[in-house]
């Protein structure tokens, strides 16, 4: 038998490995992978970092009344050379075709044309996927070959990338020293990306393939409870990685956002669970009587971020007709909460469209069942004029200088 010595990267990866199979994980050491004949994954080389073979096992089952033909189409548009983009508009145009499906058009036995969406992953049932956690996973690319200590893939898709260290060793040695590293020399495993950890056990980072060191955030509570793990790592691990909460974040809580280069934006942890909080208050509005409850925020700590993830995910999740009505008490504030939606992409239309400038411009904007269910309000403690929504079919998000109403 092979002694791990306790303090070193081959225990901290094998305790992180035992971590991800109680949470459902299938798990397999990939150091010794043979490809091409007698593949053991089904790669042809190291420089494919799709697993074919369990993609493809995957569009069958999701997908169990479209033809092989349309399947395989979709499979050669995902996993094409992208490799002419940049890394970043190559992880957007993927993340867009995982959350939507892929469309695809093929001619019929008849010679019809014949068009179909194909799904890659099941978003709403996290049971239906396949969850794969490699070790030593050898990939090749135009400046050499790595060995990543442990990729996470759903549906043979590499969505998760952890680089561990000693416990000893600087985390931030992780990612000047290997992710940096592994950005240049093997790329196209980062088009594929959902998001990054690294960690030396007792202290853990979660970011995104863009993300600088400083924007490399802890993950400090497994859930709403309060609940943490006895090291940091395993606080990671079962808040990001148990299967329903990945599909989570890469699916509700990622943002693009184009402010000259475009930068990949993940939630933070206390966004990712008072937002969840939001949205389940949100399915029971009714009983509710229209109230959300408060998601308090610090200054800086991204509310106005924490608002896009909550609208996008209503209108992706929650069925009803929503329109979202954002008040302000400043004018900067206003245009800067008005910038994010728009660099994220939640708001499309142009600025005099959505934006208000008044209570009569809010009413023509904003449809409501009586006009006088707008109107103007001084706000003695603030001294200005500020437009105020009166309650009814109304909901209520609220931070420490704004709010957020929501009509259904």
């Amino acid at each position: 038998m092979t002694f791990i010595n306790p303090d070193s990267e081959g225990a901290l990866e094998a305790n992180t490995i035992r971590l991800f199979e109680s949470l459902g994980w299938e798990f397999a050491n990939c150091y010794h992978e043979i490809c091409g004949e007698n593949s053991t994954l089904g790669r042809e080389t190291t420089e494919e970092v799709v697993l074919e073979w369990r993609l493809k096992a995957a569009l069958e089952k999701l997908n169990p009344d479209v033809p092989p033909l349309a399947l395989d189409l979709a499979l050669d548009e995902l996993t094409k050379d992208r490799s002419v983009l940049s890394p970043v508009r190559a992880n957007q145009e993927i993340h867009k075709l995982l959350k939507d499906g892929i469309r695809v058009t093929y001619r019929t036995s008849d010679d019809n044309e014949a068009v179909e969406t194909v799904k890659i992953i099941d978003w709403e049932n996290p049971d239906n996927n396949d969850f794969f956690l490699a070790s030593q996973f050898w990939i090749s690319g135009e400046y050499g070959r790595k060995r990543a200590d442990l990729i996470g893939f759903v549906n043979g898709i590499p969505l998760l990338f952890i680089e561990l260290k000693t416990s000893h060793k600087s985390l931030k040695n992780a990612y000047d020293f290997n992710l940096s590293d592994y950005r240049t020399t093997i790329p196209q495993v980062f088009w594929f990306n959902g998001l990054i950890i690294l960690s030396n056990g007792s202290k853990s980072r979660i970011g995104s393939i863009t993300a600088g060191w400083e924007h490399f955030a802890e993950w400090k509570k497994i859930n709403d409870e309060g609940e943490e793990g006895r090291v940091s790592l395993e606080t990671m691990v079962r808040g990001v990685c148990e299967p329903a909460h990945l599909l989570d974040i890469v699916e509700n809580f990622t943002l693009f956002e184009a402010r000259g280069d475009t930068a990949k934006l993940l939630a933070k942890n206390h966004q990712f669970l008072g937002v969840n909080k939001a949205i389940a208050a949100a399915q029971h509005i009714k009983s509710n009587q229209g109230k959300l409850g408060v998601f308090w925020h610090t200054q800086g700590s991204g509310k106005s971020y924490s608002m896009v993830f909550f609208s996008q995910k209503v209108l992706r999740k929650l069925p009803g007709n929503w329109t979202f009505v954002i008040v302000t008490d400043r004018e900067d504030l206003d245009g800067q909460i008005y910038g994010n939606f728009a660099a994220t992409g939640a708001v499309i239309e142009e600025e005099h469209r959505v934006r208000a400038q008044s209570a009569e411009h809010l009413r023509r904007l904003y449809v409501v069942p009586s006009p006088d269910r707008i109107r103007n309000d001084e706000t003695a403690t603030h001294g200005h004029r500020a437009l105020r929504v009166l309650e009814g079919d109304l909901f209520q998000l609220a931070s420490h200088d704004r709010q957020m109403y929501q009509r259904k």
